[in-house]
Parts: C-alpha cells; structure tokens; sequence
C-alpha cells in the first residue's frame, strides 16, 4: 500500500537512489548517504549527496558520477526530472501533484492519522501535576498539566503503552506541617491565643478549612491532646483538598489512571526496603545520627540525607522508593514533569535507579521554567475575582480550559514563557487558539453549506488530484504529509509544543488557501478536489487538537 506521507515519499526517494547506485555500479556497496530537502526551492524538492561519497570507490569525478547515476533514475508518476548541480548534487523534482496522495491516506486513516509504531507498544508512565494536596494547585501545576497531558497523548500516538500517573504526597514533612497549620488556625478561630507556625502554610485555604470542620463537628477538639487534634483535622481536610483537586484536573481535562498514594510506600515498607537494600550495597553511611545516600558517587553536586537522627525517613528516601516502585512495575521508561527548580534533583535520583541497577537513562525528566502572567503589559499575581493569588481554578474560570491548554504548550517546557492573559480571550487572529480553532470552524462550515446544495466531499478515487495546482493547494497538501513526521520528532524529544506550532502554521496555511481559492467553482470536479483537500484539513486539525485536548469546534 503506497503511502504519500513525507516520510513515506523521503524512504521511496532513497530506494530509489540506492536501486540506481546498484544499477550503475553493481560492485560498489551503497554508502550511508544524505537525502536532504533543499532550503531553496529552485534546487529542487530532495537532494542527495551519494555521487560524492563514491569518488573514492570508483576514482571518478563526483559529477561524472552523479550524471552517470541520474541517468539510471527515470521520471514517473512521483519525480518529474532529475537533475545534476555543482560539484556532484543530484536534485530531484517531483510531480507538483504527487502530495496529493496523502489524501486517501486522511481517509484511510481516518482520526488516526499520524499514528506510527515508534514505540512498539513499550509500557512508558508519566507523571505530572503531582501538586502536594496541602492547598490549591498554581500556575506551575497549570502549566505542567498540559505539557504532562499532552506529552501522554503525543507518545500513545507513537505507540507507546501510556500510564498517566499523579504521586500524591499524602505523608511525611509536607503533611505535618499541614497538620501544625490547620491546628493553629482552628484554635485561633476557637478563641485561643495561639501563635501560628513561622513555616506554616500561610493561605487563606487553612482558616477555610478549620472553619469547616467546626460548622461540621463543633469545637470538641479544642480539648484533645495535640497530636490526636492535628490528625482529626488531617483526616477531614486532607480528603477535601484532594477532591478539590481532582475536580479541577477533570475541569482541565487531565484523567490520570493511577492516583498512587506516598503514604502506601510506608504502609509497604518500600521505604525501609529501599534503604535497607542501599546501605547493604555500601552506598550509605551514618554522619550525626543521620542515614547519608552516597549521591556524589553518582555525578550528584552533595550527598543526601535518607534518614532523619530521629528515625523519620526523608522525602528524598520515599522518592526513591517511589521511582524504584515505577520500574517494579515493569514500565520501560518513566517521564517525570518537575518545575526548574527540581534540577538538582534529577543527577542524585538518577544516581539512585543506578545504585539499584536501573539504567538511569530509562528515567527521563522534563524541567519547565515558571511563568508569568501579564495582563494590558502589566504582571498580574493576583486573582481579580478572588484578591487572591491565581490557582489553576482562578485560571479556567477566567480564560477557559482551552486557552489554557493551548497556551501553555506554546513554547518548550524548558523556555521561559509569559501568558498574556488578554490576548487568551480574544477573538481576533493575534490569539493563536482562536486562529487555529476559527480555521476548523471556517472548514465546517464550507463543508456544511455545500452539502446544503448537495455537494459532498467524494471518495479520493473520484477525485482528479491533477486539478490541484495552485501554490496554495500544494503547500497545504505538503503540510499534512507531514503530519506522521512531526508526531514523531515530537514524541523522540518530548516536545508537545511542536504539535501545537503545527496546528498554529496548518491553520495559516488554510486561511491562505481559503483566501487564494474558491472552494465552490463552476468546475465540479475542481470543486470535489478542492472539497477533499478542505476536508483533509480539517481531519489533520482535529487530530493535532486532540493530541493538545483543545475542543476543534464546528461553530464560533
């Protein structure tokens, strides 16, 4: 079955050129040769680089070559002419309507258009979001939500075995904390003159939640010991905010299939194993009571600590069992999204799945920088609605999810990003999801009103792809063929942003076709071809925006 994907077409170019190297000398081996697209379109579509690697086979000029092996390569359907330049290029051009092939490859495929075997159904987790559920989720979180998200659909789209995972660190420092700053402010709130902790969490979200529990249970607490007073209040707040979360990752469109919990790696004994299973490979040592991880032994700038003086295991001790945990389960790769801020972290928990004879290059994290949000050029950190700092549920209620998602794969997780909350919803061509969404809108309706009259969008075998010759038309076509393409550089670098780039420039090519070329003619067939590459379009479209979880709206 022949394919008309860029990546197709680039293979039947290098069979091509490896038959005509056979051809013309049968008693050379092949060399690994370039086969590039040429920045200057008047080199022609490919070139090849071959009759320069074989002078010192043959002890022939490389021109004489390149001619010699040009005339072993006939035109056909695909290559229109051949043609030698400089020093020993070989150029190819081809048929100007040979792209138009990729159109019964939309339709054969269908939503899955795109969709390659690169991963070769290999079980990869990856985990993001993973906010501590101590208060409301911020703009890290948002943006980490959708690079996360969206890198999940992208890799499934390349074959991978997807888990999406959120780490919930329901035990250990975070949560004490947690457990001191909700009782201050239920004895505050009581009447008692208590001091708040200095390194308590200081949100309004902790009086809101004492405040509950006493319109709930009463004051009873107020005469329990403290210990037994900080766990009653965890237990009913704790289950609160990771409701509130869930609800507001659902809103965001992100479904996880494993909420997996940090307290069960103590209730396990993953933690006391982990620890047990470093030190008996002489990879720890004590230092003033405390247990020490050999980290610098593993490229880490200082070694860590794994167990407190006090007995009480770090946060760095459970995250080791935790990604030890990952890889028991039998995932082949595991992707972790973490704030720039976690940097110093990926040497030492490399270091660790190398101590437990884990390939460190199975551990992959992706840093993304904060941002900053601007609103008529001024930075905004306070939400208007609210007063209060901007949470993830602030940011969907005043932009919505789509923008949101949109947006914050604009750029590269490592990039320093500023999201114009203004430009966010507006409805002009200067707001790249409103352009892209408003070309998916345009094709429905073209589609929709010609069926009104009757005209439907044809089968490609009825379609005469030969009436497609406007620059236009073929610069769209080439765009889809490259669809496969960009699914897989994207998934190789874990870059979903790519995805959203070729949605924004797939969307201005149309708009430009749109503009150039009357899709209802007087020509019926020229009409049912231009109908096919419309709705080629608008099935690539949908496909990027799926990848992204961005709506691809019939109407706007």
């Amino acid at each position: 079955m022949k394919m008309y994907t860029a990546e197709a077409m680039t293979k039947t170019m290098q069979e091509m050129i490896k038959k005509a190297v056979q051809t013309a000398f049968p008693e050379v081996e092949v060399p690994e040769f370039l086969l590039e697209v040429p920045k200057d379109k008047a080199h022609g579509d490919f070139s090849t680089n071959v009759a320069m690697l074989l002078t010192r086979t043959l002890h022939r000029a490389p021109r004489q070559i390149a001619e010699e092996l040009a005339a072993h390569i006939e035109a056909d359907v695909v290559v229109e002419r051949v043609e030698v330049a400089g020093p020993g290029f070989i150029n190819f051009y081809l048929q100007p309507t040979w792209v138009f092939g990729v159109l019964e490859d939309i339709e054969r495929c269908g939503k899955d258009y795109g969709r390659i075997q690169d991963g070769q159904g290999k079980k990869v987790m990856v985990e993001y979001v993973s906010a501590n559920p101590t208060g409301p989720m911020h703009m890290g979180n948002a943006r980490g939500g959708a690079i996360g998200d969206s890198l999940a659909s992208l890799l499934s789209m390349a074959g991978w075995d997807v888990t999406r995972e959120f780490y919930l660190n329901d035990a250990g420092a975070q949560i004490e904390k947690f457990g001191m700053s909700l009782e201050a402010r239920f004895l505050q709130l009581t009447g008692e003159d208590t001091p708040f902790p200095e390194d308590g969490y200081q949100g309004p979200d902790i009086a809101e939640l004492a405040q509950q529990y006493i319109d709930t249970y009463g004051t009873e607490l107020v005469k329990a010991e403290s210990g037994e007073r900080r766990r009653a209040l965890v237990a009913f707040a704790l289950p609160l905010n990771i409701e509130k979360m869930q609800k507001d990752l659902e809103k965001y469109r992100i479904h996880y299939d494993v909420w997996f919990r940090e307290s069960s790696l103590y209730q396990s004994g993953e933690v006391e194993e982990s620890v047990k299973v470093l030190t008996e490979k002489g990879l720890t040592y004590e230092k003033e009571g405390a247990i020490w991880f050999k980290s610098t032994k593993f490229g880490a700038e200082k070694d860590d600590v794994l167990v407190r003086a006090n007995g009480i295991p770090t946060y760095f001790a459970a995250d080791i069992a935790y990604h030890r945990n990952k890889f028991r389960r039998g995932f082949d790769t595991a992707i972790n999204v973490w704030g720039a801020d976690h940097h110093g972290h990926i040497a030492r928990m490399k270091g660790a799945m190398e101590a437990f004879g884990i390939d460190p290059a199975r551990l992959q994290v992706i840093t993304m920088q904060l941002v900053r949000l601007v609103d008529k050029g001024e930075v905004v950190r306070m939400s208007k609605r609210t007063g209060r700092m901007i949470t993830l549920s602030d940011l969907l209620d005043d932009i919505g999810v789509d923008a949101a998602r949109f947006f914050f794969n604009l750029r590269q997780a490592g990039s320093h990003f500023e999201f114009d909350l203004g430009l966010a919803v507006e409805q002009s061509n200067e707001n790249p999801v409103f352009y892209v969404q408003y070309a998916y809108a345009r094709i429905c309706s073209i589609l929709r009103l010609l069926k009104e009259e009757g005209i439907c969008v044809l089968p490609f075998k009825d379609i005469d792809v030969r009436l497609l010759s406007d620059a236009h038309e073929i610069a769209l076509a080439k765009k889809l063929a490259d669809f496969p393409e960009e699914i897989r550089v994207a998934a190789a670098g874990f870059e979903p942003s790519r995805i959203t780039r070729f949605a924004m420039d797939t969307a201005a090519l149309f708009h430009s076709f749109y503009n150039a070329c009357h899709v209802r003619t007087d020509n019926v067939a020229l009409t049912a071809a231009r109908l096919k590459l419309v709705e080629g379009v608008r099935v690539v479209l949908s496909c990027a925006l799926n990848i992204l979880s961005v709506d691809a709206p019939e109407k706007m």
